[in-house]
């Protein structure tokens, strides 16, 4: 402040060393900008340009999608976790375990194989039972551990879809906020001229002391939002670092330019792909397949299950063995099972309605993210064929009348402030573009290039 103020009071021969001053300012930056726009993006492309550090090559999503279905601790368990339920079925279907007896009977000695000396009656038996469930209870039993099976399968593609997804969302932000950075750092330097003219004009007497203010200021908060953007990116790094189940030490991802995508499918075509190839909706088509067995088998439990068994028995030798077959069966408790049969239907009702709200939540996902798609595609061509050009336009036009002191420089910060203003909306309408494709992708199964 107090080397401003030195300033406050200029003397009459500085004023022409002052004007001198002003317009040497005046030509650097004309210079500078003309080399911006020969050499480096204008605010206009620089949507198209990412801020990419030296030292870190940058890494395209398909390579990370790729690293994480190979590494994603989620899906590894997902995977293990159907395999696991591969082996239910064939455990559900067999047949109860065999019974295998062995008998002994002794008359009047309690000491075990006393030995046949003792009574006429005395033998040694064995034997073996099996159970045998009603024909059609083990397919059943089989058939509801498969659907099982079925859903665990379809689960992995939903845990992949949703890793994916995940991924998708970190990566897209994590670029808006190096193309931003990039962004700021651009306008930040072009605010420094300004602010040399500024300062020039100053010393000349030709402005005052709040102008050179408000441009430091502004100059301040840009160096604010920078910081920000530092720590959000940290924070994005560690998301994605976990998700690729990488170490938090390891380097940091750089992400490439993102450029909008176009959207080639209708909302209909996304409809009806959603409705086949969307995993919850399979997953939750798989639980209603289970229910439907589990009626089927709660009806044939009305039916009785048997037993078959055969005792081989061996008595003294002057006596014949003796072989003995046996058949029983269970009578069903059709209380117990009228209330089974009830509960089964219930639950079959309930996963109707369970995949009927699935299907509806998920169409009505697809289209919201269709309509930010379809939008925002809309929006970015408006940003980058009208607000921005115009935008730079206005402030070029702000620029030269302040040059000339036909306007004041609140009007030339405003319209500074546009043009960053719009920039950085484009970098969000971006993302936001991207990332409705992203969970439009999630969601059906498709591949926007």
């Amino acid at each position: 402040m107090e080397a401003l103020c030195i300033f406050s009071r200029v003397p009459a021969r500085a004023h022409a060393r002052g004007v001198v001053l002003v317009l040497s300012a005046i030509f650097f930056v004309l210079v500078r900008s003309g080399v911006a726009q020969q050499n480096e993006p204008s605010p206009q492309t620089a949507a198209d340009t990412a801020h990419t550090p030296a030292s870190v090559a940058p890494v395209s999503l398909r390579e990370l999608i790729q690293e994480a279905e190979q590494n994603n601790p989620g899906i590894a368990a997902a995977e293990r976790g159907y395999t696991a339920a591969t082996h239910v079925a064939r455990q559900a279907s067999a047949l109860p375990d065999t019974q295998v007896t062995l008998q002994q009977l002794n008359v009047g000695s309690p000491r075990p194989f006393a030995g046949y000396t003792n009574s006429d009656f005395a033998y040694i038996g064995l034997g073996a039972s099996q159970e045998i469930p009603f024909p059609g209870k083990r397919g059943l039993r089989g058939e509801i551990a498969n659907r099982e099976a079925d859903a665990r399968r379809v689960q992995i593609e939903s845990v992949r879809r949703g890793v994916i997804d995940k991924l998708k969302a970190a990566y897209f932000q994590l670029a808006y906020l190096q193309q931003t950075l990039s962004v700021l750092e651009r306008n930040d330097g072009l605010l420094k001229d300004v602010e040399q003219i500024v300062e020039a004009r100053y010393r000349a007497g030709l402005g005052n002391q709040q102008e050179v203010l408000k441009a430091q200021l502004q100059h301040t908060k840009i160096l604010q939002e920078i910081t920000m953007h530092h720590r959000e990116v940290g924070q994005l790094e560690a998301q994605l670092k976990q998700l690729l189940n990488r170490p938090q030490e390891s380097a940091d991802v750089q992400t490439e330019p993102l450029a909008p995508r176009v959207l080639t499918y209708a909302a209909p075509d996304l409809f009806a792909l959603a409705k086949q190839q969307n995993p919850n909706v399979q997953e939750q088509q798989a639980m209603v397949k289970k229910a439907e067995s589990r009626v089927a088998l709660a009806t044939k439990e009305f039916r009785p299950d048997f037993t078959v068994q055969y005792m081989y028995q061996n008595t003294d030798r002057k006596f014949r063995d003796y072989y003995m077959a046996s058949f029983s069966f269970n009578l069903p408790n059709r209380g117990r099972r009228k209330a089974e049969l009830a509960e089964a239907e219930a639950n079959r009702d309930q996963a109707n309605k369970q995949l009927e709200a699935e299907v509806q939540q998920r169409l009505a996902e697809v289209q919201d993210q269709y309509v930010v798609a379809e939008t925002s595609t809309e929006q970015l061509k408006i940003y980058k064929e009208g607000l921005i050009p115009q935008s730079e336009a206005t402030f070029r036009a702000s620029l030269a009348a302040y040059q000339a002191n036909r306007q004041d420089f609140q009007t030339l910060l405003s319209s500074f402030m546009d043009v960053l203003g719009l920039q950085v909306q484009y970098e969000r309408e971006l993302v936001d573009h991207e990332t409705a494709l992203a969970r439009l992708e999630t969601l059906t199964g498709v591949n926007f290039q």
